[in-house]
């Protein structure tokens, strides 16, 4: 699985001109699954951003977890994380899951992330999304599950 993690003061999804999720300050997670991803995938990457601490102390410093701060998660499905622009000019998407699985694990990252504490809204699977957000910071991670980088 693949994240890119913001950092955010608020974020929102429509779809189709209407609001279906937002959230206040914590983490907007965009998430690519790949073919070979298990449920293991989802819970390590779940785990690994609730606990990053990437929000500022006190002293400003980068230091406190989403959980540590009583943020929100909002969790958009994303599977162009896996698109391959190497060759030619047009990604390949040979390394997405497809969607019945990369459905089931979005859903089980979901899961364990709430189960964790952190309250998660998520975007709709395979919609066209409008997805709002600000940055702070502005902070951005890239995660991945495999340790690709």
């Amino acid at each position: 699985m693949r994240a890119v993690v913001q950092l955010v003061k608020k974020a929102s999804v429509k779809v189709e001109d209407s609001l279906i999720s937002e959230i206040g300050p914590g983490l907007l997670v965009l998430l690519g699954v790949r073919k070979n991803d298990t449920a293991g995938d989802a819970k390590t990457l779940a785990e690994k951003i609730a606990h990053l601490r990437i929000f500022p102390d006190q002293g400003k410093l980068m230091n406190l977890s989403v959980l540590d701060v009583g943020g929100q998660m909002l969790v958009v499905s994303q599977f162009t994380l896996y698109g391959d622009c190497r060759k030619g000019r047009r990604p390949s998407y040979a390394n997405a899951a497809p969607p019945d699985q990369a459905e089931d694990l979005y859903e089980m990252f979901i899961k364990e992330t709430a189960k964790l504490g952190v309250p998660v809204a998520a975007g709709k699977f395979q919609a066209m999304m409008d997805v709002e957000l600000i940055n702070q910071g502005p902070v951005t991670l890239l995660l991945d599950s495999a340790k690709s980088f």
